[in-house]
């Protein structure tokens, strides 16, 4: 089984503000946060999908998981593009 890297998680992340529309960056050239960009948190040996829900910076776990493994992170967040492209019609 392969290892699931930070690379590929930042790589779903990033399509998935494409995806929904979100900002790209965290912060904007103006030094503003940018409000619903999707992002990772990195803490107690896993990951988390967290979404910016304020200008101060304020932050929201998306899935409800709480910092979790990698992989299952990883699938976790294929399952929720998955549903966002049946919505769309992708």
């Amino acid at each position: 089984m392969q290892r699931i890297t930070n690379a590929q998680l930042h790589c779903l992340v990033a399509y998935l503000n494409k995806l929904t529309n979100s900002p790209a960056e965290y912060m904007g050239a103006d030094r503003r946060t940018n409000v619903d960009h999707y992002c990772l948190s990195f803490a107690y040996g896993g990951a988390e999908l967290q979404r910016v829900c304020n200008e101060s910076g304020g932050v929201r776990d998306v899935l409800h998981t709480g910092h979790t493994t990698k992989r299952d992170l990883f699938n976790q967040i294929h399952s929720f593009i998955r549903g966002i492209e049946s919505q769309q019609g992708a």
